[in-house]
């Protein structure tokens, strides 16, 4: 993990269900002052995933519609500028080079298929190619899988990615807080994966036994 909190993350979404665990994580990581820069990518399967579960409308103002921000006033622009999307086309984007100083990647959900390719050095698009400078240039990629039962090619991507570096954290909520809301769950569990790669929430539930 990073020796400072991470200032600049990629964040990416791919076509598993999950998107509400998507929403939380943003919806921290605008609030939090540390971080400065957000690279945005998701899949075209997420796009239609995200449409499906957070009832988005077209792909105008994508960030805006996810967090549940209006694009239209000045105050609102000004909270997205954080948050800047990238297009999975674009394999030339500044995240698709290890110049780039981008301290961490978080990928969530993330589907089977995408742990595939990234587990096999396979680099078509912008969401692949980014995890692969992370795991090439030793930097903090989490991959919050998403799918049940698994499979032994499953199985076996889980642990070739895990062995190249990256951190396996199934999307997996706990329930021992007691969430009372499907966002209470989806919160903690994006604060879970925040305190992983060193942006600890100061609201997140914290055992005391």
């Amino acid at each position: 993990m990073p020796n400072h909190p991470p200032q600049n993350l990629t964040v990416a979404t791919t076509g598993a269900s999950g998107s509400i665990f998507l929403r939380q994580l943003l919806l921290a990581l605008q609030r939090d002052q540390r971080v400065k820069t957000v690279n945005f990518i998701a899949s075209d399967s997420a796009l239609r995933v995200l449409a499906e579960e957070l009832s988005l409308k077209g792909r105008s103002n994508l960030v805006g519609q996810i967090l549940g921000i209006s694009g239209g006033r000045s105050s609102s622009k000004n909270s997205l500028q954080k948050i800047k999307e990238q297009s999975n086309a674009d394999i030339g984007a500044n995240v698709a080079s290890g110049s780039y100083p981008a301290d961490a990647m978080i990928v969530i959900p993330c589907s089977v298929g995408t742990l595939a390719r990234i587990s096999n050095g396979v680099a078509s698009n912008l969401i692949e190619r980014a995890a692969d400078v992370c795991l090439k240039e030793k930097r903090p990629l989490v991959l919050c899988v998403r799918e049940t039962p698994l499979n032994k090619i499953h199985i076996r991507n889980l642990y070739r990615a895990a062995d190249a570096g990256a951190t396996i954290f199934p999307l997996i909520p706990a329930y021992y807080y007691r969430p009372t809301t499907l966002d209470d769950m989806a919160r903690e569990f994006a604060y879970r994966v925040l305190s992983h790669v060193g942006l600890p929430q100061p609201s997140a539930f914290r055992w005391k036994g």
